[in-house]
């Protein structure tokens, strides 16, 4: 499954069907390969990356190796660098590449009509 989906598509898991979604912006608001946070309650935030094929991805803002902000990182195909100590996170699965373990929380995102939806 691509990581832009289309609310209304029928490739998409039903869980995505349910969810409420949240209006972020339009999509050439995020930079390729970068990334734009949005703060969420408890002052975490989430990132939001946009790759270089404009796929789009949400991740919890914070590496699991020691919490460094991800958004901050080197955007590279599906994977960011964190800006501490270079660990690399896979942005479908939010998941460490090994050698190093661990992962971070991944979150419904589409693209509808060029506008960057949360779910």
């Amino acid at each position: 499954m691509s990581a832009v989906l289309a609310r209304n598509s029928s490739e998409e898991p039903s869980s995505y069907m349910e969810a409420i979604w949240l209006d972020i912006g339009p999509v050439d608001q995020l930079p390729a390969l970068g990334a734009r946070t949005l703060p969420v309650q408890g002052g975490e935030e989430i990132a939001i990356f946009r790759t270089a094929n404009d796929a789009v991805f949400a991740l919890r803002d914070a590496c699991p190796h020691e919490g460094g902000p991800l958004s901050q990182g080197i955007v590279f195909g599906e994977s960011v660098a964190c800006p501490l100590h270079n660990w690399c996170i896979d942005l479908k699965s939010g998941t460490a590449s090994a050698p190093d373990e661990g992962s971070v929380e991944r979150f419904a995102v589409a693209v509808v009509d060029g506008v960057v939806e949360l779910g």
